[in-house]
């Protein structure tokens, strides 16, 4: 009994969809490696998995292998042309960048002006203006905090103060009970002396 029709579509049960690619990446390469000793043919296959891990088999060297496809199918065989012509743009946008910063900053700090149009020296003078705003908003805004802290913390040292001083208030006069008792206390057994004595 043969096996039913599988419907391609992506597989959704991530475990379900890891087993098919790993048996199916197999079965390729299996096959790649079959067609090239059957039928001596130059093979190459790479394979990434979902991951982008990468699998390959190569019957003869891969590099040699891609440069045969490339000048069969009319493309560049230089693959670093591409990347240095793409890292010298990189170089050229950035020094760009940073000039145009550094400009910027000059313009900002007011040196470097007498190229700017008038409507360029108004724009620059809102935006100073503007950070200026920000900046004594902020300002206020700390100005304003540390107030409001500085205000909490006296309040506390106000109440920590007057608790100290009641509390001083009732040693003071616990201390003066205590005198006096302790003098009441010595004049009487100083007349039962003198009695003794006496």
């Amino acid at each position: 009994m043969g096996r039913g029709k599988v419907e391609l579509k992506r597989i959704d049960n991530p475990t379900s969809r890891q087993v098919t690619f790993s048996k199916r990446r197999n079965g390729l390469l299996k096959k790649a490696f079959e067609l090239s000793v059957l039928c001596d043919a130059e093979v190459a296959l790479a394979i990434f998995s979902p991951t982008g891990k990468l699998y390959r088999f190569a019957s003869h060297d891969m590099d040699r292998t891609i440069s045969r496809y490339r000048n069969e199918v009319g493309l560049p065989n230089n693959r670093n042309s591409r990347t240095v012509e793409f890292w010298m743009n990189k170089m050229d946008e950035l020094r760009r960048s940073i000039a145009a910063l550094e400009a910027r900053h000059r313009y900002l700090a007011g040196e470097d002006l007498q190229n700017l149009s008038m409507q360029e020296l108004k724009q620059l003078e809102r935006q100073i203006k503007t950070g200026v705003d920000r900046i004594r908003s902020k300002k206020s805004r700390i100005i304003a905090e540390n107030v409001s802290s500085m205000k909490k913390r006296q309040r506390a040292l106000q109440e920590e103060n007057s608790h100290l001083q009641s509390r001083l208030h009732e040693l003071q006069e616990a201390n003066k009970n205590l005198r006096i008792s302790v003098e009441d206390s010595c004049g009487g057994c100083t007349s039962k002396i003198m009695a003794f004595w006496g």
